[in-house]
């Protein structure tokens, strides 16, 4: 079988090209290398087997169509995309020309060239926006969704409200109206948080990662200046680890109930966690003090998101199997290789 991921040098698309090499199966990358650390997973990935690598760009369309008519695909993981909200703020034209316009330009040139082939697209849940209709209780070390205690649902009405939120819920929409229009079979992971190796976070995006850097640095007395955080640190999310995340596209690719469909994807509640609560696991694991500057909050930045995989669980028969603390280990052991 032929494999084509796109940002396929990024943090999940690594780990996914990695697991098709294992496989034995036959790999094509498609990644412009523009985001940091990308380069340096490349090279890691050329030690794991032999793969046709494309240093193109999503945003042009006869790289896109190029690509897709050589190699027809059977899979096709869509991860090249803008991943940073105070990016998309910055500069949301390079935003929506990555995001929004490239998965179209992917869609099309499949519609066109390969349509037997299965997209499967990371898109995130910033397309339910703020949830500022709801009401959130503030707990000692977290905020509680009095209406969604157990986790947001598909149902949730989209909000985009940010531009990020609108250029992946463009693309998120697109590839669901791909499949309705033209039979293409398309499936839409809204993911939460998600974190592992070959992750090389930022300030802007990859907080587990980042954060976790912080404390190897105040651990190995190399933190130079006290870290940020933005907001009371009391937001959650439900993490979900690398190694879940790729088990979850290996399943859902050949299941046809699938097609067509969106998910939310997470830990769940079980392994969702808040700023405070991750620097406290820490602290206990590194034995030492996270001090930190507060600043205010983030624009677009949600008090809550904590997927509901009632319906992952349900139709794809997955689940994640690597908890928090076990998650934030391994986090911690390749950030210190």
């Amino acid at each position: 079988m032929k494999y084509l991921i796109t940002g396929g040098c990024g943090f999940i698309g690594s780990n996914l090209a990695a697991e098709v090499l294992k496989r034995g199966e036959e790999l094509f990358v498609l990644d412009n290398l523009f985001r940091y650390g990308s380069g340096s997973n490349l090279e890691w990935l050329r030690t794991k087997g032999d793969f046709t690598y494309y240093p193109y760009d999503t945003r042009n369309t006869n790289d896109v169509e190029t690509v897709i008519k050589e190699v027809q695909p059977d899979y096709i993981f869509h991860l090249a995309g803008q991943v940073a909200m105070t990016t998309s703020i910055s500069n949301p034209r390079l935003d929506y020309e990555t995001n929004a316009l490239g998965t179209f330009n992917l869609l099309d040139a499949v519609r066109k060239y390969s349509p037997d082939s299965v997209i499967l697209y990371s898109s995130t849940n910033k397309v339910y926006g703020d949830f500022e209709y709801l009401h959130f209780r503030e707990e000692s070390t977290r905020y509680v969704c009095e209406e969604y205690p157990n986790g947001f649902p598909e149902s949730i009405s989209l909000d985009f409200h940010s531009p990020y939120g609108c250029s992946k819920g463009c693309a998120d929409q697109y590839l669901l109206d791909f499949h309705r229009i033209y039979g293409l079979k398309t499936i839409v992971f809204r993911h939460s948080s998600m974190y592992g190796s070959n992750q090389h976070a930022t300030y802007d995006q990859g907080w587990i990662g980042w954060f976790c850097q912080k404390a190897l640095e105040i651990k190995n007395h190399t933190l130079q200046k006290p870290f940020t955080i933005s907001g009371t640190g009391k937001q959650v999310r439900d993490v979900l680890h690398g190694e879940d995340v790729v088990n979850l596209y290996f399943t859902a690719k050949d299941i046809d109930k699938a097609y067509g469909e969106v998910f939310n994807i997470g830990g769940g509640i079980e392994n969702s966690l808040s700023l405070l609560e991750l620097f406290d696991l820490l602290e206990n694991k590194l034995d030492i003090e996270m001090t930190y500057t507060q600043l205010p909050w983030r624009e677009s930045d949600q008090k809550v998101f904590v997927a509901d995989i009632e319906k992952a669980t349900r139709i794809l028969g997955w689940l994640p199997r690597v908890s928090k603390e076990s998650g934030v280990e391994l986090m911690i052991n390749w950030l210190s290789l």
